[in-house]
This record gives structure tokens, C-alpha cells and sequence, in this order.
């Protein structure tokens, strides 16, 4: 009875154009329960007390609930999207979850929708007891993405056949011989998709190989367009994106690194004395260095 007594408690239309309804939706508990009689004088209720234009009326169903009389009362009623509770097709588990509903039932409620001109149907499934199984998280464990697999695939070699490891000398040379095998691979004479080819270019190539756009080469720094107080990108001249230095890590992750050098000097220190590279702090004090010499 509380969906029945919402709905004839809204309040008033007042001419407000701008507070058009655009969708409609019936939640439950479960207004298919509904009997058809009550189903319009709930649509008649809203259409009194708003000004309705809806592209979408939805309706939660369940599958038991689905007759031909109730989904032509839907249709007279411009309902055009239905929610099913489907939940599961293993009986077992239905009746686990107090479901009423046969497996069979979906399918033939959703042939029933169909035969009204209901085809925007959406079914919800109970995943809370279901297992999950990433074929590509399988893939990238059992795949090594290392140094050593990688001179393996481009050079058809085994990486200590022809390397002492650990030594940065001879992964060095281990990386070039890799980068040496992806170009052969990758040439365009060899490769007949577009995607897949790589020309020989310095540019090309450290622009295709870019994850994110790096202030360091740690990439705790990165470039990251500027935008306004709405959220629009600010441009320079050209036209292009302005760009500024923000964090790309820790509590300040997404902050202008200007701005929090401003606001926490103690951040600076606290970097430098910290286990960073040589290069990140190269990089932030050549920010903290541009940033006082604009006061």
C-alpha cells in the first residue's frame, strides 16, 4: 500500500516546464503484484500532478507475476521497459532465495513481452554467491610479462643462454636486442593491419610506447590538462590544451604540483629526504625553483 499512497501524495503541478518528466519508474517491492486497475490509477495519479513527456516507463516485474492481461494493461499504459527479477536458473537456488518463480518462467515471460511489443527488457541476476573467473588475469599469470619472456618471443632465445642476470650491462643489452626484435616484427613490410606496424622512428616510437604522459621518468609526476572552474580544457593560442604538472600518487594524486608546493612546503622536503628517484627530484625542484622565481 506504501507505492499506492506515495503516488497520490505528490504534490501539485505548477506549470514549470522546465520539471518535465522525462522517465518513469515503478521499483518495488513488486508492482507486478499490482492488479491492472491499480496500475492506472497510479499512471493516472502522475500524469494529474505532473506534466509528463517520457521516452521510458519501466516497471520491475517478476517472471511468476507476467500474464498476457498485465502486459497488455502495460502497453495500454505506454509501458515500454521492463525490469525482471529473474535472480538465477538454478532451481536449487531459487528456492534457497524464497523465489516463487520457475527457471522456465523467464523465458516464457519474455516471450510474452515480446508478442506486446516489449523488447527493452532487463533481467537482474543474483552474483553474490557466483564465482568469478578473469581469463586474463589466468592469461597474465601463467604468461610471464618480464624481460626474460619478452627476449624470448622477439629473439627465440633463452635470455640466460646468452646473459648473466641481474647485471644492468647485460639487461641493457638483453632490452635493445628486444627492441631491435620488435621492430623486425612490427616493420611495415611485415605486418599487413596498420595498427600493427612500427615504423623505425624515435618519436613514433616513444609516443606509441607512452602510458601516461610523464613529467619524470617514474611517472609519480605527470602532464595533465588544465581546466576551468566548469570543467572545460583551457588552450593556449594554438588552440592545444594547456598542460600542468600534477601528482600522479599518495594524498595529493590529481593536485597541481605547483599548488601544493604553495600549500604544503613541507611536502618538498619531505620528497627530497624520501626513497625517490634522482630524477623525480630533479624534476620537482625545477617546478619549486620555476614557481618562486614567478612571485
Amino acid at each position: 500500500m506504501s507505492l499506492r499512497r506515495n503516488y497520490f501524495s505528490l504534490p501539485t503541478q505548477d506549470g514549470n516546464t522546465d520539471n518535465i518528466i522525462r522517465t518513469i519508474y515503478i521499483g518495488g517491492g513488486t508492482p507486478s503484484q499490482l492488479s491492472c486497475f491499480n496500475l492506472e490509477k497510479i499512471f493516472d495519479a502522475i500524469a494529474k500532478n505532473f506534466v509528463c513527456s517520457p521516452k521510458e516507463v519501466t516497471i520491475e516485474v517478476n517472471p511468476d507475476d507476467v500474464t498476457p492481461d498485465l502486459v497488455s494493461a502495460f502497453s495500454e499504459l505506454n509501458i515500454n521497459r521492463v525490469s525482471m527479477g529473474a535472480q538465477t536458473f538454478d532451481e536449487n537456488r531459487l528456492k534457497f532465495l524464497n523465489r516463487r518463480h520457475k527457471p522456465h518462467q523467464v523465458e516464457d515471460a519474455i516471450n510474452i513481452l515480446h508478442k506486446y511489443g516489449i523488447g527493452n527488457i532487463s533481467i537482474d541476476f543474483d552474483f553474490s554467491k557466483c564465482n568469478l573467473i578473469d581469463v586474463q588475469t589466468i592469461y597474465h599469470k601463467m604468461e610471464r610479462r618480464n624481460l626474460a619472456a619478452a627476449y624470448k618471443f622477439y629473439c627465440g632465445r633463452k635470455m640466460e643462454d646468452d646473459f648473466v642476470a641481474h647485471k644492468a650491462d647485460q639487461d641493457t643489452e638483453a632490452t635493445y636486442r628486444v627492441l631491435q626484435g620488435e621492430l623486425d616484427m612490427y616493420a611495415p613490410g611485415k605486418q599487413e593491419e596498420p595498427e600493427r606496424q612500427l615504423n623505425n622512428d624515435m618519436n613514433e616510437l616513444a609516443e606509441f610506447s607512452k602510458q601516461n604522459n610523464n613529467v619524470d621518468f617514474a611517472g609519480r609526476i605527470i602532464w595533465k590538462e588544465m581546466k576551468d572552474a566548469n570543467g572545460n580544457v583551457l588552450t593556449d593560442q594554438e588552440g592545444k590544451p594547456r598542460m600542468q604538472e600534477v601528482f600522479n600518487f599518495g594524498k595529493y594524486k590529481g593536485w597541481s604540483v605547483a599548488e601544493v608546493l604553495n600549500r604544503d612546503p613541507g611536502y618538498f622536503s619531505w620528497m627530497l629526504s624520501s626513497d625517490f628517484t634522482y630524477n623525480t627530484k630533479q624534476v620537482l625542484t625545477r617546478i619549486r625553483l620555476r614557481e618562486f622565481n614567478k612571485r
